[in-house]
């Protein structure tokens, strides 16, 4: 079952990453393949044993993910540090437009949510 479930998900990858070069090359092939993955999730409307089984034996490993990034701030300490008031600028930035953003949309959704009470 593990494999069947590591193949769905090397599946969409390479379908995302197909679609990557024959349509959109300024996105990832992966996040590509995680949005149809999702649409297949949403078009199912279950998560399939066999992809609930992969994906919880990799979320297991999620955290060696995180090493490479800490090696490549440690290694680049000097750059990042002589960048500082920029990287923080960025980071601020994203963070208030992702917090506008969320808003926006959590305003739309629970008016969205009133309307539908308001017609049943």
């Amino acid at each position: 079952m593990l494999l069947r479930g590591l193949t769905w998900l090397v599946v969409f990858q390479l379908l995302g990453s197909a679609l990557t070069v024959l349509l959109a090359p300024m996105l990832p092939g992966p996040i590509i393949g995680l949005v149809l993955l999702l649409g297949f999730f949403l078009l199912r409307g279950e998560v399939g044993e066999p992809l609930l089984v992969a994906s919880s034996s990799l979320l297991r490993y999620l955290p060696l993910l995180l090493v490479p990034a800490a090696v490549g701030v440690m290694t680049y300490a000097a750059a990042i540090a002589a960048d500082f008031w920029a990287v923080v600028g960025a980071l601020v930035l994203s963070l208030v437009l992702s917090l506008a953003l969320a808003g926006c949309l959590m305003q739309k959704l629970i008016e969205r949510q009133a309307r539908r009470r308001e017609k049943a």
